[in-house]
C-alpha cells in the first residue's frame, strides 16, 4: 500500500473496490451469530482473502450491487437501506486502560421510548429485521440484529496501541481503513490521519446512492483517473459532514504519551487532563 502513496488514484480505487467485496459478504450473512451459524474462521482466513482480491481489477471498478457474495446464504434476501444517529469517542489513562466506545439510538429519537423516569431513549435499531422468513436476519425473538455500530482498537503486541472510530453508518469501516492504511501504512500522525481527504463507497444516513463519494480536496487528477476506471464519482464539499466523525487516540508506549485526534467534520475534541 504505501507504494501507491496516501491520496493517489491507486489509493482511492484499491480502497473503494475492497468495500465492495467486503460489503457482498456482509449483507450476504451478518445477523446474530446464535442463530445463523456464520463461516466467521472462513471469512477472515488469509486463504479467503487472496481469493476474494482477486475480484479487484486495478484499472475498473466493478457496480457495488453486482459484486457478489463469496459465500452464498441458502436464500436470497434484499438489501437494507441504514439511517442513524452515532457518537463515537474514546478514552485512555496513564495505567493503560483504553476505552473505545460508540452508542447510537438508531433514527434520531430512536423508539420514541423512554426508559422509566430515566430520561434514556431507547434505541430502535429493531428497524434493521427483516420480514422475510429465509433472510438470515429476519425478526425472530430474543435475536439481535444486524447494525453498523463498530468501535475498534488496534493492538500491538498484545497491548492498545490505537482506539479508533467514527459515526456514519456504512462509512465507518471505511473511515476506520483510512485511519489505519493511513497511520500505519504512511506514517501519519493521528490527526494528520483524521483530516486527510476521505472517500465513502455506497450509502449513509439512509442515503439510497451507491456512489463513490470523494471529499472536494481531493485533486482533479485524481478524480479523473477514478472515473477512467470506472468508479461512480460524485464530489461533495472540502470537508463532509457524511464521511464521518473520526476520533482516535494512539498509545506510544515507547516514548510514554497517548496521542489524541478529533475530526474537525464534527464538534468533537481531544481533550488531555
Amino acid at each position: 500500500m504505501a507504494a501507491w502513496g496516501d491520496g493517489t488514484a491507486d489509493y482511492y480505487h484499491h480502497m473503494a473496490e475492497a468495500v465492495k467485496v467486503a460489503f457482498a459478504d456482509r449483507e450476504e450473512w451478518l445477523t446474530d451469530p446464535n442463530f445463523v451459524d456464520i463461516p466467521v474462521q472462513r471469512f477472515i482466513a488469509k486463504a479467503y482473502a487472496d481469493e476474494r482480491r482477486r475480484l479487484i481489477d486495478p484499472e475498473r471498478a466493478q457496480n457495488i450491487a453486482e459484486v457478489p457474495a463469496g459465500i452464498p446464504y441458502a436464500h436470497p434476501h434484499a438489501r437494507r437501506v441504514p439511517e442513524g444517529d452515532t457518537c463515537y469517542f474514546c478514552a485512555a489513562d496513564r495505567d493503560g486502560m483504553v476505552v473505545s466506545l460508540i452508542q447510537s439510538i438508531y433514527h434520531d429519537f430512536g423508539s420514541a421510548v423512554v426508559g422509566g423516569d430515566t430520561g434514556i431513549i431507547l434505541q430502535n435499531r429493531g428497524a434493521f429485521f427483516a420480514l422475510d422468513e429465509q433472510h438470515p436476519n429476519h425478526l425472530r425473538p430474543g435475536k439481535r440484529t444486524f447494525h453498523t455500530l463498530i468501535p475498534a482498537l488496534l493492538m500491538h503486541d498484545g497491548q492498545p496501541y490505537l482506539a479508533f472510530g467514527s459515526m456514519g453508518g456504512e462509512g465507518q469501516p471505511q473511515a476506520q481503513a483510512a485511519l489505519a492504511t493511513r497511520i500505519i501504512d504512511f506514517g501519519y500522525d493521528v490527526q494528520q490521519a483524521i483530516e486527510a481527504p476521505r472517500w465513502l463507497m455506497g450509502r449513509t444516513w439512509g442515503t439510497p446512492s451507491r456512489n463513490m463519494s470523494l471529499e472536494g480536496r481531493i485533486s482533479d487528477e485524481v478524480v479523473r483517473e477514478l472515473k477512467r476506471r470506472g468508479q461512480p464519482v460524485q464530489m461533495v464539499t472540502d470537508w463532509n459532514d457524511n464521511m464521518g466523525h473520526a476520533h482516535a487516540i494512539r498509545v506510544d508506549r515507547k516514548n510514554g504519551f497517548l496521542e489524541g485526534g478529533a475530526d474537525p467534520r464534527g464538534d468533537g475534541a481531544a481533550l488531555g487532563y
